[in-house]
C-alpha cells in the first residue's frame, strides 16, 4: 500500500479529466479557471492529471463555474459498477470513454462545437450518413 502513495488514485485521476472535459468544451483555459477559484494554473494542472485531490468545497465551486453539477464529475468513474452492474454496465462505459476520448481532443471538439450550429436535421442526418460512409471506408482498406 505504501507505494500507492505515489501513484494518482483512479477516481481523482477521473474527476479531474472530466474537469478538463468540462473546461475544454466551454472553451475556457486554466489560468481563467485559477483565477475564478483564486488559484494558479498550475493548480489546475494538478487537479486534472490527478496528481492533487480536489476538496469537496473546491469541487463546489468547480461545477458552478464550469455549470454542471458535482455528479458530472463521478459519471462512468472506474469502481462505479455497483449502479450498472454486469456485462452491460462495462460496455456502457467503455462507450462513455470513448465519448469523453473523442471531446478530449481538439478534432472532436471542434466536430462537435461545428455540428451542433447546423440547424437543419437534415443537413446533420446527410453528416452523419457521410461519416458513416468515411469510416467504412478505412474500415475496408
Amino acid at each position: 500500500m505504501i507505494e500507492n502513495k505515489k501513484k494518482p488514485n483512479p477516481i481523482d485521476i477521473h474527476v479531474g479529466s472530466r474537469i478538463r472535459l468540462r473546461r475544454t468544451m466551454l472553451g475556457m483555459s486554466q489560468e481563467k479557471l485559477g483565477e475564478a477559484l483564486g488559484i494558479t494554473f498550475q493548480q489546475i494542472q494538478k487537479y486534472e492529471k490527478g496528481t492533487n485531490r480536489v476538496g469537496a468545497s473546491r469541487l463546489q465551486n468547480i461545477s458552478a463555474i464550469l455549470n454542471v453539477p458535482v455528479s458530472f464529475f463521478f459519471e462512468d468513474a472506474p469502481g462505479d459498477s455497483g449502479s450498472g452492474g454486469g456485462a452491460s454496465g462495462m460496455a456502457e462505459a467503455s462507450s462513455s470513454n470513448y465519448v469523453v476520448d473523442f471531446l478530449s481532443s481538439s478534432e472532436g471538439l471542434q466536430l462537435n462545437r461545428a455540428f451542433v450550429k447546423i440547424g437543419d436535421p437534415k443537413v446533420r442526418r446527410k453528416i452523419v450518413d457521410l461519416v458513416k460512409a468515411l469510416a467504412a471506408d478505412v474500415e475496408s482498406e
